[in-house]
């Protein structure tokens, strides 16, 4: 139980800080998180076994598990597209407005 609770807390704990990164004007602080997890997911495929098996199974479960294993990059570099979107907007409004005064 406390277990899931402590996973729970830094899947979110994770979340917030690529919400925090991603919205800093720089950016490549909001991809430190999407590439971590990238890097992390290449390991999953390299700890499977290969118990003799048919060569395609086994390719296909390596793509499958790689692929799983890929989530939390998919859903990192999504918060980060959203949040860069915002702060593109942002820059954009204050351009025009910018503009608008002079």
């Amino acid at each position: 139980m406390l277990d899931t609770l402590l996973i729970i807390a830094a899947a979110v704990f994770c979340v917030l800080l690529e919400m925090y990164l991603a919205h800093k004007p720089a950016r490549w602080p909001g991809l430190v998180l999407p590439a971590a997890a990238l890097l992390f997911s290449l390991l999953y495929p390299l700890n499977m076994a290969d118990m003799g098996g048919d060569r395609g199974a086994l390719i296909a479960q390596l793509l499958l598990v790689w692929l799983i294993a890929n989530v939390p990059t998919a859903v990192l570099l999504a918060i980060y597209a959203a949040a860069r979107r915002r702060v593109r907007r942002g820059r954009e409004r204050d351009k025009m407005s910018a503009q608008d005064l002079g």
